[in-house]
């Protein structure tokens, strides 16, 4: 059975995306939490110093986007079915792992947070427009299902954090996004993240002080 280590549910975009991928194809995993101190720490589980990740037996596998690609050896229906599709969700995973810097850095991940909202950067503005295209292309592409390309995939997983950050932040989206951002918060395993992030007692206080400048708790 696939082991995978995981950081705090509240603040660790990276560790949900392998995570929601093994509930949503219902794979059998054991659940290793490893709390947030930092890299020397978690050499313990993995040579990098970096979580998420996955061990299958004595072999592990870390980086979120590297975890995908190894389970859907196993588990192709990980990716969409047809060659297009398929290599369109590839590149938008890759976007997705490798940019959106500025997104990332004014929205930090934080569940617990429910802001009223307001004026962002427009460097994470013009990544929230791109985001939205995106998802537009990815679900115009596969012409039926709720989800990017159809049926839940692993671009899905790799967009997960993202729907956290504009829903916790309350950033105003097109209706075409706001509903796959609502379809994706209905998911059952973004829900049971969610409980787990809320249970949770750790408290970063400059990702919460953050609430000051989006016009306050909601």
């Amino acid at each position: 059975m696939y082991q995978l280590y995981i950081g705090s549910k509240n603040y660790s975009s990276w560790s949900l995306r392998p995570w929601i991928l093994l509930k949503h194809f219902n794979i059998e995993f054991i659940e290793m939490s490893a709390p947030l101190d930092g890299e020397q720490a978690y050499r313990e589980y993995v040579e990098n110093g970096l979580i998420p990740c996955l061990y299958d037996k004595e072999f592990n596998v870390w980086d979120c986007l590297a975890i995908a690609e190894y389970l859907a050896e196993s588990y192709p229906q990980m990716w969409p079915e047809h060659t297009r599709a398929r290599a369109r969700a590839r590149c938008i995973s890759a976007e997705m792992h490798s940019g959106f810097s500025n997104l990332r850095c004014v929205l930090p991940m934080n569940i617990k947070l429910r802001v009223q909202g307001g004026d962002l950067a427009l460097s994470a503005k013009r990544d929230i427009e791109r985001i939205c295209s995106i998802w537009r292309e990815a679900r115009q592409l596969a012409g039926a299902g709720p989800y990017l390309f159809g049926a839940f995939s692993i671009a899905d997983a790799m967009y997960a954090p993202v729907v956290w950050r504009l829903h916790c932040y309350n950033v105003p989206l097109p209706d075409d996004a706001a509903i796959y951002r609502d379809v994706m918060l209905a998911h059952p395993a973004m829900q049971e993240w969610e409980r787990g992030a809320l249970a949770e007692t750790l408290i970063l206080a400059q990702e919460d002080m953050l609430s000051e400048a989006f016009g306050g708790r909601r």
